[in-house]
């Protein structure tokens, strides 16, 4: 469970890129953040995981507060970045053994844990080259495992389809319902609204930093009276907001 209560960011010129924003993710759910380039999604994101400081109210993760309990908090997170950059000098291997390091994962759990999802995602026998060397969708997917060694109850992701093949996006989507058929959160931003129609129980739509709209598909063509698609429906929304 995710909460977020009276959360703000405010940057220089006391502009806020989150503004007020009040919101619940239930145990088991897949909870779709939407919203166009700049509404405040990533920055959510990042408040949510302890990245960047909150200027105004707190989250909750599974009730511990990422203010006051940063670290009890992040050990029920599993973060999946917009941008899968990062430790390109280690070797796929290394940097999956760094983080089961980090969560105190067991030799033996953590051997298995990554043979299974590196034979899933089809990066087995990279993981003995160096990440530089990776392809974008590569990286990708190295993070996503990264991400799920612990077994996060709190699962969160920001873009993860960029530069995934159709077989890694299959198979990551699979994944998410996995989580939350275990009675965990999956909260994930995403601008392929068609993957967020058929694929969440609930969505969010921020637009410059304020919440829109919360709930479902079906909530969302009754609010706005009209049998539309995700996408059109969006647009509709953002337009008038």
């Amino acid at each position: 469970m995710i909460e977020m209560k009276n959360v703000s960011k405010t940057y220089k010129k006391g502009r806020n890129v989150v503004d007020n924003l009040n919101l619940k993710i239930n145990d088991g759910e897949i909870f779709g953040f939407l919203g166009p380039n700049g509404a405040g999604k990533t920055t959510t994101i990042k408040m949510i995981t302890g990245i960047l400081d909150i200027t105004k109210g707190d989250i909750l993760i599974d009730n511990k507060s990422i203010i006051k309990e940063p670290v009890e908090a992040k050990k029920m997170l599993g973060l999946v970045p917009d941008n899968p950059d990062c430790f390109l000098r280690l070797k796929g291997i290394e940097y999956l053994n760094f983080i089961a390091d980090v969560y105190d994962i067991s030799k033996e759990d953590r051997i298995k844990k990554i043979d299974e999802l590196s034979k899933l995602f089809e990066i087995q026998n990279v993981l003995g080259n160096k990440i530089k060397g990776y392809s974008h969708g590569m990286r990708q997917k190295l993070i996503v495992i990264g991400s799920l060694l612990h077994d996060p109850k709190n699962w969160i992701l920001d873009e993860p389809m960029t530069g995934l093949d159709p077989k890694a996006s299959f198979e990551l989507k699979n994944l998410m319902k996995k989580q939350t058929e275990k009675n965990k959160t999956v909260f994930f931003s995403t601008h392929i609204l068609d993957v967020a129609e058929k694929l969440c129980d609930r969505i969010g739509i921020i637009n410059e930093g304020k919440l829109v709209f919360v709930g479902t598909y079906d909530e969302l063509k009754k609010e706005l009276k009209g049998n539309k698609s995700l996408e059109e429906l969006f647009m509709e929304i953002i337009k008038n907001d």
